[in-house]
């Protein structure tokens, strides 16, 4: 039997931060980077949420945005307004691909699970 890959761990470990996510709540690319000991894999994690719909358990990617709040990923939701209405649905509101309250509603797993 192999040793599993490295980016297969990284990813399930990206996942599991990322179902904890609170409906009505956004964190970013960077923030779980930084939550798993490796703040300059960002872009990582943005390549684990572009894998995320291969998932068995659902992975709530729409709540992961860049770090200023922008909807940078919802070109990998098959509809560009996918990504949108599915935050719309939770109640954040989102004007010009952006996050409004961005601030207010930002979810840190540093802080809220250390």
């Amino acid at each position: 039997m192999s040793e599993p890959n490295k980016n297969e761990n990284f990813f399930q470990r990206v996942y599991e931060v990322c179902r904890l996510i609170p409906e009505g709540r956004v964190t970013s690319y960077g923030a779980i980077a930084k939550f798993l000991g490796a703040a300059r894999s960002a872009r990582m994690v943005g390549w684990a949420m572009n894998n995320s719909h291969k998932q068995e358990e659902p992975v709530p990617a729409h709540r992961v945005v860049n770090r200023i709040g922008l909807l940078t990923g919802k070109f990998h939701f098959g509809e560009t307004t996918m990504m949108e209405q599915l935050l719309n649905n939770e109640g954040i509101e989102v004007e010009n691909n952006q996050i409004k309250n961005f601030k207010e509603i930002f979810w840190d797993p540093t802080e809220e699970l250390l």
